[in-house]
């Protein structure tokens, strides 16, 4: 049965991070907010617990997890960037953007899209996930809270519990999210490609929309 936390949602008791760092690192699936909706996680390189998220996700292995991350210099580690791509992400984060970009040899490749050899990246500002990739030293791999059968996230963390209080080890419960994804940018193609329009703003990356779509 999943623990859940109850956090403050801008200052996050540092035990109760500790734990649910202890948690990943155990191979443990979480449920967390951020500054879209809540999602799911795991620890990076742990495959079995990346397969659990695509289980209760519903989805295959050609659908992308993200790697959430602290920084511009995490980005970097485990993404590929040109300088083109660079300024786009630079402008994105921290914010509710999602980009698809070319992996480094730092990601196993059990976890690219098995085609594309690309995966998500995305920098969240959400003090909760900030205290959480500072603790751990290393990016969460993750998944919008996305149900089979239902189109919107879950931004709700006692339904969460209810749903999934079976399926993973914790629920981290900092109040409601905003119940919309990220913006999601295909940046392994050029011109770069908006696969979902979500909360994250499009002129905020530096070009109109419509040059996007």
């Amino acid at each position: 049965m999943a623990q859940f936390f109850a956090v403050h949602p801008t200052h996050p008791q540092p035990r109760l991070i500790r734990e649910a760092a202890v948690i990943l690192r155990a191979g443990g699936v979480i449920a967390y907010p951020t500054d879209s909706s809540y999602a799911l996680g795991c620890q990076l390189g742990d495959v079995a617990a990346a397969r659990r998220i695509r289980e209760i996700r519903g989805v295959g292995d050609a659908h992308h997890l993200t790697l959430v991350c602290r920084d511009l210099a995490d980005a970097g580690r485990y993404t590929r960037l040109d300088n083109w791509q660079f300024r786009i992400v630079r402008q994105g984060i921290p914010g509710a953007y999602t980009f698809l970009l070319p992996g480094t040899r730092e990601v196993p490749r059990q976890l690219l899209h098995p085609k594309r050899r690309t995966i998500g990246l995305r920098v969240p500002d959400h003090p909760v996930v900030n205290a959480l990739l500072a603790e751990l030293g290393e990016p969460i791999l993750s998944s919008t809270l996305i149900l089979p059968g239902e189109s919107a996230p879950r931004n709700d963390p006692e339904a969460i519990r209810t749903r999934l209080e079976h399926a993973v080890e914790l629920v981290i419960d900092a109040g409601p999210c905003i119940a919309e994804p990220t913006t999601v940018i295909d940046l392994a193609v050029e011109p770069p490609v908006v696969v979902r329009h979500g909360v994250g703003d499009l002129s905020r990356l530096g070009f109109p929309a419509a040059s996007m779509a």
